[in-house]
């Protein structure tokens, strides 16, 4: 039986199977956002984006935290440390990295690719990877427009999916400290 994803991609499902997906719902979670301050005209609006979507989605301001890094290099360490607080079920790292005429564009990317997958993986808490990697800065603000499909929001949706989901299959255990 053929259905479609939720992000529009085509999935086959076994008849009488249902999948396990998470609920973007945001009512009582705890959502931290770490934002890198270098490129800020691009990740001021990638953060809007992701507080408007967790907003939406029922936050209240009190159970977001917003934390700011220099660069896209820092992001990980700050999201880990955050994860690790038990605070949290999600964590949103923002940055936007633009490519230039070294090789740093490479470096940067990786380590901070990298770190965001280590620190989900070491915590066991959704760190979801919301950095835009562009070749120029036009491509960056065309990902960061509200009216484009801002991949701030983008972001923390996955991080509610994700904080969702996991719930489910820890069997609806609420983590110490969060959904209070």
């Amino acid at each position: 039986m053929a259905g479609k994803s939720k992000t529009g991609g085509a999935r086959k499902i076994a008849k009488g199977l249902v999948p396990l997906v998470g609920d973007p719902h945001a009512r009582l979670r705890k959502v931290a956002i770490v934002t890198a301050r270098f490129n800020s005209v691009v990740t001021d609006q990638l953060e809007a984006g992701a507080v408007a979507c967790l907003q939406a989605h029922g936050a209240a301001a009190a159970n977001i935290t917003v934390v700011k890094v220099p660069g896209a290099v820092e992001l990980p360490l700050a999201a880990k440390t955050l994860a690790a607080t038990g605070r949290y079920e999600a964590v949103v790292a923002l940055g936007c990295v633009i490519r230039g005429d070294t090789s740093h564009y490479d470096y940067v990317c990786s380590i901070a690719a990298d770190g965001v997958l280590q620190a989900a993986m070491t915590t066991g808490v959704p760190v979801i990877f919301g950095v835009l990697t562009t070749e120029n800065l036009e491509q960056a603000l065309e990902r960061a427009d509200a009216k484009r499909g801002n991949k701030g929001w983008e972001a923390a949706l996955g991080a509610l999916e994700m904080a969702d989901l996991l719930e489910k299959i820890k069997g609806g255990a609420k983590r110490k400290g969060t959904r209070k």
